[in-house]
């Protein structure tokens, strides 16, 4: 489910399509959350590689045919191959450290994620958010969000544009809308470890908690990932109104495996388990309570947050 998945380099790299594939396999047979299907892929994509399918691609192509033929076995949209037009440094997999000062640097140039966030007419709070950075990154963002909204009648969270994030900031969010820390959620599976790890709301926030007020969940076909958990989230526990599109249905974090300097394979490592419906939304999106054009979702949430105050 997440955007920014740890980028993890192999070695030695690889460089002709059968030794891309070769690795990009190995690295779903070996991490993929769904042992028992690796087999399968493993043994579709060989077979078109030995009919000659892949001879003659390179770059961009390539990882398009591979992505498409990896997502006809197994439906899921973290899983794929992803070509980068500006190299990838190889010579050495990150320290803990350097990889966390280079999310911070990009958490900082993206405002953590918030693009808007605004007082409307009607005494409404809107809040666009982009994408979802760590808890602990984005803290001190969220919460002078939250401070600017926390007097208003009623809240837009529009995840039209959000690509996906961390489930640690998702949980975070959330943690706004629940009256204290005992609302369970999300749980994530993990492979490597064999263990589940459970999200609950936090016991201390930044900005005060929005309650006992409407809110509005804006989604689009675009919307994906940690964006999306975010929406399923709050319909889940009827804490939101989601209006739009459905949603694009990618619920597995995800890591990603460089093979060459501009090419990497994005394999899910884990899955999530909502406690309230046992599944997830992937594969089928989330579905919006106000099927609406996305282009529409804005007037018409708005439209329904001022008809009680109109009424």
């Amino acid at each position: 489910m997440v955007a920014q998945g740890r980028w993890l380099v192999p070695s030695p790299l690889v460089t002709s399509n059968l030794e891309i594939l070769d690795a990009a396999l190995a690295k779903i047979n070996d991490r993929y959350v769904f042992p028992e299907l690796t087999a399968g892929i493993d043994a579709a994509l060989r077979g078109r590689a030995a009919r000659g399918e892949y001879d003659g691609l390179a770059g961009p192509e390539l990882c398009a045919a591979v992505t498409g033929h990896l997502q006809e076995v197994r439906p899921d949209k973290h899983l794929r191959l992803l070509w980068s037009d500006e190299a990838v440094p190889v010579e050495e997999e990150d320290s803990p450290e350097e990889e966390k000062e280079r999310w911070a640097e990009y958490y900082r140039r993206g405002n953590f994620g918030i693009a808007r966030a605004e007082h409307l007419d009607g005494n409404l709070g809107y809040l666009d958010l982009r994408f979802i950075p760590d808890a602990d990154a984005g803290y001190q963002a969220f919460g002078a969000a939250m401070q600017l909204v926390a007097h208003t009648d009623g809240l837009v969270i529009d995840l039209r544009n959000c690509r996906g994030g961390s489930p640690n900031g998702v949980a975070l969010w959330c943690s706004f809308l629940f009256a204290d820390d005992e609302v369970h959620l999300n749980d994530i599976y993990d492979r490597e470890t064999d263990s589940t790890r459970q999200f609950w709301t936090y016991p201390h926030l930044p900005a005060p908690r929005y309650l006992d007020r409407p809110v509005t969940v804006l989604t689009a076909a675009f919307t994906f990932s940690g964006g999306e958990e975010l929406a399923y989230n709050l319909q889940a526990l009827k804490r939101a109104t989601l209006i739009g599109e459905t949603t694009r249905g990618g619920a597995h974090p995800t890591d990603r495996f460089a093979l060459t300097p501009h090419i990497a394979v994005t394999v899910p490592t884990a899955r999530s388990i909502n406690p309230v419906t046992g599944t997830n939304w992937e594969g089928v999106g989330v579905v919006p309570d106000i099927a609406v054009k996305a282009e529409d979702a804005l007037e018409t949430a708005l439209s329904q947050l001022r008809e009680p105050a109109q009424g």
